[in-house]
Order: C-alpha cells, then structure tokens, then sequence
C-alpha cells in the first residue's frame, strides 16, 4: 500500500504520530493539472480583455473619426477665420487619432489596423483638400531691393544642380536656377546660400538633402519638410502646414513653425521652433531649443495658409524616445538660455 500511516495506539516511541506520507507522482500530477487549468483561465481573461480593448478602439476611433468629418464639412470659404481655427483643430484631432492609433496597434487584428490606417488616410486627404479649397491663396509680387554698398553679394542657388544653372544679376543678389526643378529643394551642394519663394514651395513638398555649410531660406508655406544628411547649415523655413522631418543632421541651426516635428539621428543642433502639437526625438544628442523667432514680409499670410496657430506654440514640450522614464528630463535635449538666443537671421 502507497499510504502509510502510523499507529495511532502504539506505545509513542517510534516516531510521530498520525503521519500521512503521499507519493512525489500523485502529487505532481496535481500541480501540473492545477497550473493547466490557471493558465486556461488567464488566457480566457486575457481574451476576454483584448476583446473588450478591441471594441473599445473601434467605437472611439470611429466617434472621433465622425467629429473630425462633421468639422470638415462645416468649414467654409465665406469665413476665413472660422476655416482658418477649424482646420487647425482638424489637424490636431487628426494627429491625436494617429496616436490612438498608434498606441493600440498592440491588440488590433490586421484587418481592424488596415481599416483604421486607411480611414486616416482618407482623413488627410481631405484636410488637404479642403484646407486648398477654403483658405485664401497667397498673392505673390516680385519686389525688388536695393542692396548697400556694406551688404556683400549673395549667391542664391534655386537648382539642385547648380552646374546647370544660369545665372542673373537682381538688386545685388545673384540668382542661380532654371525655370523647371525635377524635386522640389536642394541636394547635394556645399558653401552656398539657398533661396526658394513662396510661389515656389506653397504646398509642396520640400527636400533638403546632402548639403554641408549652407544658408537656408525657405518662404511661404509647404506641406512637408524633410531635412536628410545636413551638416554645418542654417536652414530657415515659413509655416509647414503638417510634419518636419529631420534625420542625421550635425551641427546645425533649424528654424521653423510646424504642426509637429520629428528629429532621428541628430546632433549639436539648434532649432528654434514653433509647433502647435508636441517634438519628438530619437536618437539624439545635444539637441537645444528656444522659441521660433524668424520674421519676413508675408510671414502672416504664411500662417494663414498652412493653417497653423500663431499663439499656440509648444516649443518646451518634447517626447524623446529614447528616454521613456518622466521622473528626471532627457540628458539628450535642453532649452536655449535666453542670452544665448538668436534673433537675427539676415543673409
């Protein structure tokens, strides 16, 4: 017999008594069905709680998504200033789904995430397309300057390649370009000043790539900027209506208004910002910021067309990925003492 146990009427000298010795086996087979049977359950919970998450991502995204639609067909072109602070929040909703999004991703099936990914898509659509439809266009006019004896000369290249260029002398500055540009921005050029118009980059999508030790100015208002491969530059830029993007740049001085920027691999640089949602870094290092403090004729208009809002600028707040711990700041990025601060910005 498996089970011993001791005589309860012995005399007391052989040990301890009522004593109930069970077999290693048995009880083994116990806890292994025991630890089966809790394993069922948690993963029962944990269904039940995706399933739950799961529902709840596909009637908040789709209530937000009825919001956002109901404000789009509310703007008009009869009242600018009411599109002009409807898009805007538009753009804001928009980048708040995009996160939900993002933040969910975890427990949504593949079909629900394609869902979701193309109704955004079809969303930023047709912000761009109302924000082209109600806002007014910039009217632009050549002015000319007139340059004086203690400014130097300018050489302004409006080509990517400038070994194809023309030049033409105006007021002083000497214009480098060709009429027809297969990309809108510059690449690959060294030791030059870089100018492009509003007329030139107003809702286009801009690319800065491959340049070392240039001067920057971009005005009006594009749709997307993408810095790529920059070093030693100063890069100046009117109101981008969406996203920056920045990307292995070292040594530089950045200067824009956005709706929302995001910087990768980038070093020792300056950006003097102005962003109505929130930074995001990655992978950087002494990184400082300080305000946006750029101004030029038409700066205002600007503002108006990308439909960004000039008293809401949250230049202190930004989200390094890299340091996921809130309880102490980011070693990577620091804000520009006041003194230490730029303000002008002529070429």
């Amino acid at each position: 017999m498996d089970v011993v146990t001791s005589d309860s009427q012995g005399n007391g000298d052989s040990g301890p008594s009522d004593t109930v010795k069970i077999p290693e086996r048995p009880l083994k087979r116990d806890q292994l069905r025991l630890e089966d049977v809790e394993r069922r359950k948690e993963a029962k919970e944990s269904l039940s709680v995706t399933e739950e998450r799961s529902e709840f991502f596909s009637s908040t995204f789709k209530s937000e998504r009825l919001a956002i639609e109901r404000l789009l067909s509310a703007c008009s072109e009869d009242d600018c200033a009411f599109a002009t602070q409807t898009l805007e929040e538009v753009t804001l909703k928009t980048q708040q789904l995009q996160k939900f999004l993002n933040d969910s991703m975890t427990f949504l099936t593949q079909y629900e995430l394609r869902q979701a990914q193309a109704s955004l898509q079809k969303l930023q659509t047709s912000l761009a397309e109302k924000r082209e439809v109600v806002l007014p266009k910039k009217k632009f006019a050549f002015r000319s300057r007139n340059t004086g004896a203690s400014n130097p000369k300018v050489t302004a290249v409006v080509a990517n390649s400038p070994a194809s260029a023309t030049s033409v002398d105006s007021g002083g500055v000497k214009l480098l370009g060709t009429s027809h540009l297969d990309q809108c921005g510059f690449s690959h050029i060294s030791s030059q000043t870089l100018i492009k118009s509003a007329e030139e980059i107003q809702k286009q999508d801009v690319l800065l790539t491959h340049l070392t030790n240039c001067k920057v100015r971009l005005f009006g208002a594009p749709s997307t900027l993408h810095v790529k491969h920059v070093r030693d530059c100063e890069i100046l830029c009117g109101p981008v209506s969406s996203s920056i993007f920045v990307d292995h740049c070292t040594n530089c001085v950045l200067v824009f208004p956005c709706q929302q920027l995001r910087t990768h691999n980038t070093t020792d640089t300056e950006v003097y910002l102005h962003v109505t949602s929130r930074a995001i870094i990655e992978d950087c290092q002494r990184v400082r910021f300080a305000p946006f403090s750029w101004s030029y004729p038409g700066l205002d208009s600007d503002f108006l067309v990308s439909g960004l809002d000039q008293n809401r600028n949250n230049w202190t707040q930004v989200d390094d990925f890299n340091r996921l711990a809130t309880s102490t700041p980011s070693p990577n990025w620091t804000v520009i003492p006041e003194p230490d601060r730029r303000n002008d910005w002529d070429v």
